[in-house]
């Protein structure tokens, strides 16, 4: 699988980098966190992070001054596994390097995605990389399985927590899992295995040959 930039032209469609943030208090931060021992964590809101200096700025500048949280998802993966999204843009940024698996919520028909639509992106070390509303993405992707991924997540405070139990009124809405997160499962996934929406068909992407 080609491995693009997200400064690459192609990226223009999922997201784009926000300039002039200092993020090295939150790498720091993130970087006195240890890796699983397995796999991948995720927390929507840790507070040493949401204590760095950059949180203010990612609050007030990057989401207009709304209720941001800034969590962390952390490990080991390659693989594609599902896709989410949300209401809203990401934001992302990463210790080290690292790599996101992307499609377009447009190329959603009939409740599925081809994962022939997916695509790579890699991101440097400290860029803040805004993520569409638009795009579909999950857990990133590592670049050196020895040093692992951390990955600064920030969404509009309550994103990822417990979903609010509604009634479904239409289809869209049996595939929401958490609060403001919609998903769509491989069914080679543990997600689906779990009663999650199966919204992926063709291959479960594993990038691990072509890092």
């Amino acid at each position: 699988m080609k491995i693009y930039s997200i400064h690459d032209s192609e990226f223009k469609p999922y997201g784009r980098v926000l300039e002039g943030y200092d993020t090295a208090c939150l790498q720091k931060a993130m970087g006195e966190i240890p890796l699983p021992e397995t796999g991948t964590a995720y927390e929507p809101s840790i507070p040493t992070l949401e204590s760095t200096c950059v949180y203010g700025p990612l609050q007030n500048n990057a989401y207009g001054g709304m209720p941001v949280q800034l969590g962390m998802c952390w490990g080991r993966n390659t693989r594609l596994n599902c896709l989410e999204y949300h209401r809203d843009s990401e934001v992302n940024i990463g210790v080290t390097d690292f790599i996101l698996l992307v499609a377009r919520q447009d190329e959603i028909v009939d409740g599925v995605l081809d994962t022939a639509r997916v695509r790579a992106f890699r991101a440097g070390a400290g860029e803040v990389v805004e993520v569409y509303a638009t795009t579909l993405h999950y857990a990133p992707c590592h670049v050196s399985e020895a040093e692992g991924f951390r990955v600064a997540v920030v969404l509009p405070r309550g994103t990822n927590t417990a979903a609010p139990g509604a009634a479904p009124l239409n289809e869209e809405d049996k595939w929401l899992t958490a609060r403001n997160k919609w998903l769509l499962a491989h069914p080679d996934s543990a997600e689906a295995a779990q009663g999650a929406h199966i919204g992926l068909k063709g291959e479960n992407i594993d990038i691990a040959n072509d890092l």
